[in-house]
This record gives structure tokens, C-alpha cells and sequence, in this order.
């Protein structure tokens, strides 16, 4: 059984993406309003009452703009950490709410979604990876380095939407002020093309096939130029941007299954636990 994956739409005017197999399926933030959530399902041909789930990354506007409506409407378990939780400014007291914490593995259907840590300017941002049968697909946005846990799951997946949000000259020449500039490139914002294309050629894995780059920035960054990074890696990988606009092909994701213990999860809750 192969998982599916799809972006429903993926920028600073909202994320939002989905993972799943025949039975079963899970949104990864739900940064648009629950009527674009369910236009853009149909138009991939998945039923929204395939989805069991919601999983949200991080409290900014653009990853649970559409959440309380959503989750609300269907009756959906939203899991987020404490921190998420207790900075959202929008109100998911009503919500069918469940905490979770970095590594903690989550079973639905067939699916195990596990989550893990990332440095981004939020209260407890996490991201995430779905497993099904040794079969992963890793959503990882809104990270301001690749740090090591980042690196783990990267080498470990058979596809990956990964953030590519900007250009490094477009945003030191663009309009934006010093301060706002800083904070994207200052290692708690975003990942730029020369940092996605890096994470790439130090930690991919040979049975990465599908690599989709997500949360370009409308003023930084261009789809060609994102692209333009990756022209010398070759044709064993397929190589795509996403929109900010529309929906994405429902991409179906196979390959030879291998085994992943993360190697920073047992380290990282034992930190966890002395606290």
C-alpha cells in the first residue's frame, strides 16, 4: 500500500497539506478556510471524510487560520504541542485538542505520524513525518536552520515537502526592513534555496524520489529560482514547486521500504524527562 501526498496550498497566505492512503488520511495545518479545505480535497479526488486528523505545526496565522472551522465541522482530533496549544491566537478551546510531545508517535488506521522538533520563532514548533509500512513522507516548513533533528528525518524519508522560502539576494536587495530581514535568515525564520539545496546534498537518502518545495515567499523568491538550484542533481529524483495558489497533484509515493529509528528521539525524550 503506497502513501499519497498533496499540498492544498503552501505560502505565507496558507499551508496546508495532506498524507494519506485509501482508507485514511491526515491534514498537516490547516492554513486556509475550511471551505478551500474541502473544494481542494474534492478537486484531488479524496473525500473529506477520509480524514481522521489534524496536525498542526506551529500557532502563526498562515498554518491554523482555518482550523477551528474545520476541525469543528467534521469532529477531528487536533494534535499540537503544549506550546502551540497555550500561543494560538485563535480559539481551539472547543476542539477536540490532543497534546503531544517531540517523537511521540501517533497511530491512525495504517498510518504513524511522528513528530519532532525544529528551530522556528513559535512557542513549540513541531514537524512531522508519516509512516506507512517503512514508508515515509516528511512535512518540514518554517524551520530557520536544518538542524540535527531536521537532518535525521530528512535522511530517512522516501519523499519530502521541504521549505525553500527564499532567495538570498532577493531579500537582501528587496524592500523589507533590516529587522524583518533578519529575522527570516536568523536561524529561527526560514530556510532559503542555497540551505534547502544543502540539506539536500548532505543528508539525502537513495531512496528519496519526490522532493516538493514549499512556502516560497511572494516577495523573495521565485519558483524558477528555487528550481534553478536543483538543476545539477540529476533525473533520479522528481523535483517540484508548490503553489501559493492552488492545489497540487496527488502525488503517490513508493519505493523500497527500509528500516529509520530516529537516532536523536531515545536522547531527546530522556532530556525531556530530567525536566
Amino acid at each position: 500500500m503506497s502513501l499519497k501526498v498533496a499540498s492544498l496550498n503552501s505560502g505565507s497566505n496558507g499551508n496546508c497539506y495532506y498524507v494519506g492512503n485509501a482508507q485514511s488520511g491526515v491534514l498537516i495545518d490547516v492554513g486556509i478556510a475550511a471551505s478551500e479545505v474541502e473544494k481542494r480535497l474534492e478537486q484531488l479526488n479524496v473525500s473529506v471524510q477520509s480524514i481522521k486528523a489534524t496536525f498542526i505545526t506551529h500557532e502563526h496565522g498562515d498554518h491554523i487560520h482555518g482550523l477551528p472551522a474545520f476541525a469543528k465541522r467534521y469532529n477531528l482530533p487536533v494534535y499540537l504541542s503544549k506550546g502551540t496549544y497555550e500561543q494560538s491566537e485563535v480559539n481551539l478551546s472547543k476542539l477536540n485538542i490532543q497534546l503531544i510531545k517531540p517523537y511521540q508517535c501517533i497511530e491512525i488506521g495504517n498510518l504513524k505520524i511522528v513528530a519532532f522538533p525544529k528551530q522556528h520563532d513559535a512557542g513549540e514548533a513541531l514537524s512531522f513525518y508519516v509512516e506507512q509500512n517503512d514508508v515515509r513522507v516528511a512535512v518540514i516548513t518554517d524551520i530557520g536552520v536544518a538542524c540535527s533533528h531536521v537532518q535525521d528525518v530528512f535522511a530517512n524519508v522516501h519523499a519530502c515537502i521541504l521549505e525553500s522560502n527564499y532567495d538570498e539576494e532577493m531579500l537582501e536587495n528587496g524592500r523589507y526592513p533590516l529587522a524583518l530581514k533578519k529575522r527570516i535568515r536568523g536561524g529561527m525564520g526560514h530556510l532559503s534555496n542555497k540551505q534547502a539545496k544543502r540539506l539536500f546534498l548532505d543528508k539525502k537518502h537513495q531512496e528519496l524520489n519526490l522532493l516538493l518545495l514549499a512556502h516560497l515567499s511572494r516577495n523573495n523568491n521565485k519558483p524558477e529560482l528555487a528550481l534553478a538550484e536543483f538543476n545539477d542533481v540529476g533525473p533520479s529524483i522528481q523535483i517540484e514547486v508548490l503553489s501559493r495558489y492552488k492545489v497540487s497533484k496527488l502525488y503517490e509515493i513508493k519505493g523500497k521500504a527500509f528500516a529509520y529509528q530516529p537516532a536523536l528521539a531515545s536522547n531527546f525524550v530522556q532530556q525531556l524527562s530530567l525536566f
